[in-house]
């Protein structure tokens, strides 16, 4: 069995609150997208290596489109 992160693979949404302005985030994606050009290209296996996350966690960044505020969200992989 392979851990797949919920949110990248929409099987599920979280909503998180503006730690600032408490409006809801917006899910910009895995934060190792934003790595280089082809990492969202790569296997979970290689960018957990980079990325200073345990494998079993996969960091999203949600940004607030009121206050322009960013945060990093660790998520848990799931079994499928």
């Amino acid at each position: 069995m392979n851990r797949v992160c919920p949110l990248c693979n929409g099987i599920y949404e979280i909503k998180v609150s503006c730690p600032v302005c408490t409006n809801v985030m917006k899910d910009k994606g895995a934060l190792v997208n934003y790595l280089d050009d082809y990492s969202p290209y790569l296997l979970d296996d290689i960018t957990s290596k980079v990325d200073g996350v345990p494998s079993y966690k996969c960091t999203h960044l949600y940004k607030c489109p009121h206050c322009n505020s960013d945060r990093r969200i660790h998520i848990d992989r799931i079994y499928i």
